[in-house]
């Protein structure tokens, strides 16, 4: 009995061992546009993860997702916006236009 429970508990851990956070760069390109590089921190691919570009008051302006090298470029709005990451809950990362350099 005190085996079983020993096993259960260390799987219980190794999920938390599993565990990835999310990773996403945006940079400005000299054409105008911004690329976006994400990941987790595991190394795992962000492939497909949903891409929103929104004015600060939550207007879509442009939605996608990372390709399969893990990036996601558009052409940079005029005016205010924000970028947002999202591989699901826990997983979300917005980056504000004006930190994008």
């Amino acid at each position: 009995m005190v085996a079983l429970i020993a096993l259960a508990v260390s799987a219980l851990f190794a999920g938390a061992a599993l565990a990835h956070t999310p990773i996403c760069m945006a940079y400005l390109n000299d054409d105008g546009t911004v690329t976006c590089e994400g990941g987790f921190s595991d190394g795992s691919s962000a492939a497909g993860t949903k891409m929103t570009v929104r004015t600060p008051d939550g207007t879509v302006l442009i939605e996608g997702a990372m390709d399969e090298f893990s990036e996601f470029s558009f052409e940079k709005p005029e005016g205010p916006f924000e970028v947002e990451f999202n591989a699901g809950p826990g997983h979300v990362i917005v980056i504000k236009g004006e930190d994008i350099k």
